[in-house]
């Protein structure tokens, strides 16, 4: 299935500016994080839009996805059976092989060493966890080599032989009739299936297969500032390689999850703050609540709903090591539901003198919210 373009799945038009990328992303993986979203596909459309937001937001991927899109143009004609085949052909090394026998195509050696394959896990960690890093184990499947036969995939003793069909090449020369005349093809040898060796005595631990599935047990050390949809790449703890070749990476993506009262945007953490209407009008120095602790914040005189302060140096760490963000807390000034008789007067009384229109309703949970913060929950 060919994928959706990274605007679509954001929502988003081609003109969109970096700030509603980011505001789109934020929305969006919110709404299809798989720990609250508990619909089948939401794991799905969340890898999705992180993957969309990982090169929208960045300045060279975006300007090579918006000249080229999904198509890597490193992979040659296109248009011919796709990913720059050839209808069916793989290309100018295949259709030299087909119409001259492979004379001048450059074989591929079966016997060298070749890398593993790649492995990519999936890591849920809390806000706080992602904000200051942490260090764990993890476990995951792959394939490692026989410790039997030591990748041999023979009984012990004994060795795999040269193929005698191909003669260890891997490949057999197929002839075949065309309208061009008579050909000769060249294919993967189905004795040996490209390998170039027979195996008379197969390793009893591994099948023949000169691998084994195990689980590994492997350290994590999660860098601090690490964001939602980032990757951290361990060099070979992939699968092994084949013929003594190199292990492939294992690529440790990480997920996010939402905090009940802070946001994230880059290295920069934001809150909304309750305030009362007296410690609006009339100033006051309040407590609030940050990743590193709680500090004090002085509330003017006057001050209106929505006015925003600035806590240098209390956001979240840099992952490469650029300093750290800020936090940044917007104000909403609170009405009073449960007044005494002697309050409500007292209110009239000033309603009166100053013209002001009566107050409206709070929420409660948004302070339960707050309460919660200030507790570390």
């Amino acid at each position: 299935m060919s994928k959706r373009d990274y605007y679509e799945v954001l929502g988003l038009s081609k003109s969109a500016s970096k700030d509603e990328i980011k505001k789109a992303y934020r929305k969006l993986s919110k709404q299809y994080h798989p720990d609250i979203n508990k619909e089948p596909d939401a794991a799905e459309k969340f890898k999705e839009i992180a993957e969309a937001n990982e090169v929208l937001s960045d300045d060279q991927k975006k300007a090579h996805y918006d000249q080229f899109g999904h198509t890597d143009p490193n992979q040659g004609f296109g248009g011919f059976g796709g990913g720059g085949d050839f209808g069916g052909f793989g290309g100018f090394e295949d259709i030299f092989n087909t119409f001259f026998g492979g004379g001048g195509g450059r074989r591929r050696d079966p016997n060298a060493p070749r890398q593993g394959a790649d492995l990519q896990y999936t890591m849920t960690v809390s806000f706080e966890e992602a904000a200051f890093g942490k260090e764990t184990d993890i476990e995951i499947p792959r394939e490692e080599t026989c410790g039997t036969c030591n990748g041999s995939g023979a009984k012990p003793g004994t060795n795999p032989e040269t193929c005698k069909h191909c003669h260890g090449t891997g490949q057999l020369n197929v002839e075949q009739n065309t309208p061009f005349g008579r050909i000769v093809n060249r294919k993967t040898c189905h004795h040996c299936n490209g390998t170039g060796k027979e195996i008379k005595n197969k390793c009893s631990t591994c099948g023949g297969f000169g691998k084994v599935k195990n689980r590994k047990k492997i350290h994590v050390k999660i860098p601090a500032g690490i964001d939602d949809g980032q990757q951290l790449r361990m060099a070979g703890q992939g699968e092994a390689g084949t013929n003594g070749g190199p292990a492939g990476d294992l690529y440790v993506v990480f997920h996010v999850r939402p905090h009940e009262f802070f946001e994230r945007d880059g290295d920069d953490v934001y809150c909304e703050m309750p305030i009362t209407f007296v410690q609006a009008t009339l100033g006051d120095e309040i407590e609030v609540p940050t990743l590193h602790g709680k500090v004090k914040l002085k509330i003017p005189v006057g001050t209106q709903t929505g006015t925003k302060f600035r806590l240098k140096g209390k956001g979240i760490p840099n992952v490469r090591g650029y300093g750290v963000g800020d936090q940044h807390i917007q104000v909403r000034v609170l009405t009073p539901t449960k007044l005494t008789d002697k309050q409500k007067n007292l209110l009239r009384e000033f309603a009166e003198i100053s013209g002001n229109a009566p107050l409206g309703d709070h929420e409660e949970s948004f302070f339960s919210k707050v309460k919660r913060a200030f507790k570390g929950e």
